[in-house]
């Protein structure tokens, strides 16, 4: 594996599967360093670089013991659907990587999708709340990088991007994709480590915009990262990395 300079963040460029370990250190060294009140929470992510990941996290038993028995789960995006939907990043999540592990119930979290979507977000606050204790978003937030440079369902020109209220987590509308909840940038800012993945030469383009391009967080989300850039590691194989 390479490092490649950013202001954005570590960057770290290898294999698929280096990067997927590198993934599991990162949120075991997260785990073992956990102070404060609280409990450990880890935000899991859609798409199909993460699908992958928890494919191989259960086929290989990867995750250590320690981080099983302690964490909670959920997930730092949701479409508001039904978890038994396939279009729901917690529903994939359980199907993928926490049944075929046995992670109890008590410590699944997943937004209150049954619910409006003021409602949920609201629900959601208040779990989070007491899980982590005020200010504090997750310990460990992994999200995705889309096409258009979103992460989260922080889209381009969406309006948690211009006014997020000072809340960690909060819902809104996207233009042809219905309603979304979602960590907020300021949510993003409360989190103690984000693993970004970006995987395949198709995201080459967007990574370019993100790190090497010029500054315009509306229609480039992903560079509000650069706000807590010092917990922020993107890991991304050598195609994607082609333009950094």
């Amino acid at each position: 594996m390479r490092e490649i300079p950013s202001d954005f963040g570590r960057v770290i460029a290898g294999t698929r599967d280096e990067l997927f370990q590198e993934a599991v250190r990162l949120t075991a060294d997260a785990h073992a360093k956990r102070t404060g009140p609280g409990v450990f929470t880890w935000a899991l992510t859609g798409g199909s670089t993460p699908a992958a990941f928890y494919a191989w996290c259960a086929e290989n038993k990867t995750l250590p013991e320690a981080v099983l028995r302690d964490t909670h789960f959920t997930v730092s995006d949701e479409r508001h659907v039904l978890l038994s939907s396939n279009e729901s990043n917690f529903g994939n999540a359980e199907r993928q990587l926490l049944n075929p592990l046995s992670v109890p119930t008590d410590r699944r979290h997943p937004w209150m999708v049954a619910w409006p979507v003021a409602e949920a977000a609201e629900a959601y606050r208040k779990t989070m709340l007491i899980l982590s204790g005020p200010g504090r978003a997750y310990d460990v937030c992994f999200l995705g990088m889309g096409d258009d440079c979103h992460t989260a369902s922080l889209f381009p020109q969406t309006p948690l991007l211009k006014d997020d209220g000072g809340l960690l987590f909060g819902g809104q509308e996207v233009p042809g994709k219905g309603w979304r909840l979602t960590i907020t940038p300021t949510g993003l800012r409360a989190c103690g480590l984000i693993v970004v993945m970006a995987l395949g030469a198709g995201k080459a383009e967007a990574l370019h915009r993100v790190h090497r391009g010029p500054a315009d967080v509306l229609n480039v989300p992903s560079q509000l990262l650069k706000t807590c850039a010092d917990r922020v590691v993107w890991l991304v194989d050598e195609p994607a990395a082609a333009r950094l």
